[in-house]
């Protein structure tokens, strides 16, 4: 879908709309905007077809990698959108990501806070850790589950680095399943990056409960879950909380 998408395509991917925000079900394959060597069509070029009676698109809270599924949230005002950013920037937004990695964690719950930096100055996107040079990063996990040497594992991203989540799983030795970058394996499920942002938990409004939203898991994290008898249990369905 995410090289064809239609505006209705689009709408339907909506998991939350309120007069400031809408979340929106990224898929996998598909850059949010245009930058560096990004070819093709971007998910903001449909942005337009957001709008819904007000006079300017969403535009861009935070962004998500090309490969990266699940919940991006949009701000639909400018200042909803200042103090989208803003959020995001001082980590006041939860983020929860489901991944699938080869190998497992030694624990079944820890903290990875290995420092990471630009692997060189001609790729700035291509990070690496670096624990003399690097900036500090923290991750937390929870592995939800073990099968034939993988593991389905949340991952509780609370400093936003570039590609902090790839990074730390391949820094542990366990990579991110289609990660091409830093070393993930290909799967069953196909070649496409398992990482999925699942939950944001988003605290806009001084006077009402955070805004709290889920993405349902992709076609091919699902495929590959079921190739290694990973039982879902309540993620097989969204929990979208309705305000």
């Amino acid at each position: 879908m995410a090289g064809g998408m239609t505006d209705a395509d689009v709408q339907a991917r909506v998991l939350y709309r309120d007069a400031l925000m809408l979340v929106l079900d990224k898929p996998a394959g598909i850059a949010v905007h245009a930058g560096g060597a990004v070819r093709g069509r971007t998910l903001d070029q449909y942005f337009d077809a957001l709008r819904y009676g007000l006079p300017r698109r969403p535009e861009l809270a935070h962004r998500l990698d090309r490969e990266t599924s699940g919940c991006l949230v949009l701000g639909r005002h400018a200042r909803s959108i200042a103090d989208l950013n803003l959020m995001f920037r001082e980590g006041a937004v939860g983020k929860i990501y489901l991944a699938v990695v080869a190998g497992a964690p030694p624990d079944d719950e820890g903290r990875i806070e290995l420092k990471i930096g630009p692997k060189d100055k001609e790729r700035g996107w291509h990070q690496k850790v670096d624990e003399e040079k690097g900036l500090p990063a923290l991750t937390t996990y929870r592995v939800l589950g073990r099968a034939k040497d993988h593991a389905l594992v949340e991952l509780n991203l609370h400093t936003g680095r570039t590609h902090q989540l790839r990074v730390h799983m391949a820094g542990i030795g366990c990579p991110i399943l289609g990660d091409r970058i830093y070393g993930g394996p290909a799967s069953t499920g196909g070649p496409m990056l398992h990482l999925h942002s699942w939950r944001v938990t988003v605290p806009l409004y001084k006077k009402r409960p955070p805004v709290e939203v889920e993405a349902p898991l992709p076609p091919h994290i699902l495929e590959t879950l079921g190739n290694l008898g990973l039982g879902l249990g309540d993620l097989a369905s969204s929990r979208v909380k309705a305000r």
